[in-house]
């Protein structure tokens, strides 16, 4: 089993500036070595002859061209808009 102290949390919390209790110590503790233990499993896995994945779904060029298009007509636009100047919707100011 791999070992991972409650030194090595107390060292890590302290890196990434988060305050942790002695039992939050504890508990990581194990909660890592777990984890590790887990990962290292990893290396028996036999990956002969398996290629690298840098995309695991092979998606190109997934958008489509910018076609500009009519989608409002201008006076049913500025008809509906509550005041207007000169052709322009007018907002009121903000600032």
């Amino acid at each position: 089993m791999t070992t991972f102290s409650k030194e090595d949390v107390k060292y890590f919390a302290d890196f990434v500036r988060i305050g942790l209790s002695e039992e939050d110590k504890e508990n990581f503790s194990a909660k890592i070595a777990d984890l590790i233990e887990s990962v290292s499993d990893l290396k028996e896995v036999d990956i002969t002859g398996v290629e690298p994945m840098t995309h695991p779904v092979p998606m190109i060029n997934v958008l489509r061209e910018d076609e500009p298009k009519d989608i409002l007509d201008r006076e049913v636009m500025l008809a509906s808009a509550e005041d207007q100047e000169d052709g322009l919707i007018k907002v009121p100011d903000i600032l």
